[in-house]
């Protein structure tokens, strides 16, 4: 269970626009399966290759991403404040393709594990769907700014100069 109170829980949903729909009392239930973690500068959060068993709402600091090629380690992007982890490799239980690691000096995330999300979908299903609805506009967010930066990358390679 996290430390954080459930009144604190409700403002950061309500600023980040997470969770919007549920109320006082519906967070207050959601803080009994969240967990608290905390990192310290470059520790790594969830590593290459590793299948996750939680994603995770930051709630502190910055969260980069790096991939690794066997050679070259290359820094993708970053996440901040408000942002859902971790999410993808949760749903699909597919290996991650990337690094994640504590860029700021400290993060502090709110974990929602595999096994008590398994427990919220039972419990409060209404809970549990908010919480998905959110992974999907995280993912979404995601690709829609991998396909910004993609247009980006063929315009510098291919397309400066030509309209």
């Amino acid at each position: 269970m996290t430390k954080v109170k459930s009144s604190e829980l409700f403002e950061y949903f309500q600023t980040n626009a997470i969770c919007e729909s549920l109320t006082r009392e519906e967070v207050d239930t959601l803080t009994a399966y969240l967990i608290d973690r905390s990192y310290e500068q470059n520790e790594v959060i969830s590593d290459l290759g590793e299948v996750g068993d939680a994603m995770m709402f930051i709630t502190k600091g910055r969260v980069g991403f790096v991939s690794y090629d066997g050679q070259d380690e290359v820094n993708v992007g970053n996440q901040g404040v408000g942002n859902l982890i971790g999410e993808m490799s949760f749903f699909d239980r597919k290996p991650r393709n990337l690094r994640m690691f504590c860029e700021s000096k400290k993060v502090k995330l709110l974990v929602l594990t595999r096994p008590m999300y398994d427990r919220l979908k039972v419990e409060h299903p209404f809970i549990a769907v908010n919480i998905l609805e959110n992974a999907v506009v995280s993912l979404d967010h995601l690709v829609r700014a991998m396909s910004e930066n993609m247009a980006q990358i063929e315009h510098y390679m291919h397309g400066y100069g030509r309209h």
